[in-house]
């Protein structure tokens, strides 16, 4: 269940009934996503990162390469089942663990980096931010991380979001606009600003992948019983056979905000 009232009007939600889509069709964030977050000096060897909300894994695989230690959380233990499958198929050594972020009781000073893509709004932050900013080392950073369509500008993006709405009139997740990551203000007691960008992204699909994409999005796949799932894809199918050729590009907004802890 969201803690957040706002999200979805409060209907109750679970990613793991998506993982298996979530794994398949939501690792689609473009290497140029990637470069800002190494660019910035995150997630880079010699570093120890918190992957809060990790899901399937996607930020720490990605990431694996640059010889950063992650340890991924996650409040599902279907998406961890993912990501550890995932993960061990590609010869990755990292660890997972089942738990809400915040819940997570690392030590103090455990990690140099803290991250969290796609999720930080789903978060309980006046019990989280105190909690980080011990857990993280005193020079620590915490970065957010946001990506999504803009169906403002992307007729298919617009049509496939009808589509959702009209199957789960309650779903938040869609207008989109370019925005900067909204930070609640108690992490003001214990982070400052580091940085922040926003920028766009061009990212590739078909058909299938952009079906799948949209399939385990919250609005469907984390909500919808079985027998909605298959009318959604259905009449889905149909509306991308109509609008879109085999192959596109979705415009999307990307938003990278870096905290840093207070000395």
């Amino acid at each position: 269940m969201p803690e957040n009232a706002e999200i979805d009007g409060g209907r109750f939600f679970d990613w793991g009934r998506a993982s298996q889509e979530y794994a398949k069709y939501r690792d689609i964030y473009p290497e140029e996503f990637y470069q800002r977050i190494v660019g910035a000096g995150l997630c880079v060897k010699g570093q120890r990162v918190l992957d809060l909300g990790t899901g399937t894994g996607v930020l720490p695989r990605n990431l694996y390469r640059y010889g950063a230690e992650f340890v991924g959380t996650d409040i599902s233990p279907q998406q961890i089942g993912q990501a550890r499958a995932l993960s061990a198929a590609g010869g990755m050594d990292i660890a997972y663990e089942c738990v809400a972020a915040e819940e997570c009781r690392y030590p103090d000073g455990s990690f140099d980096v803290a991250t969290a893509c796609q999720c930080f709004f789903y978060f309980n932050h006046q019990v989280l931010a105190p909690r980080l900013s011990r857990m993280l080392k005193p020079d620590g950073r915490l970065a957010l991380l946001y990506m999504a369509w803009l169906p403002g500008e992307d007729a298919i993006a617009a049509a496939s979001e009808k589509l959702v709405l009209r199957y789960n009139p309650s779903w938040s997740g869609g207008g989109e606009t370019r925005h900067e990551i909204f930070v609640p203000q108690v992490y003001e007691q214990y982070f400052e600003a580091e940085s922040s960008q926003v920028f766009d992204l061009q990212i590739p699909f078909t058909r299938e992948s952009w079906n799948g994409r949209i399939k385990a999005c919250r609005g469907i796949g984390a909500s919808l019983s079985g027998e909605e799932i298959a009318g959604f894809e259905r009449e889905h199918r149909a509306l991308l056979a109509a609008c879109a050729p085999e192959e596109f590009r979705i415009l999307h907004y990307a938003a990278i905000t870096v905290l840093k802890c207070r000395v």
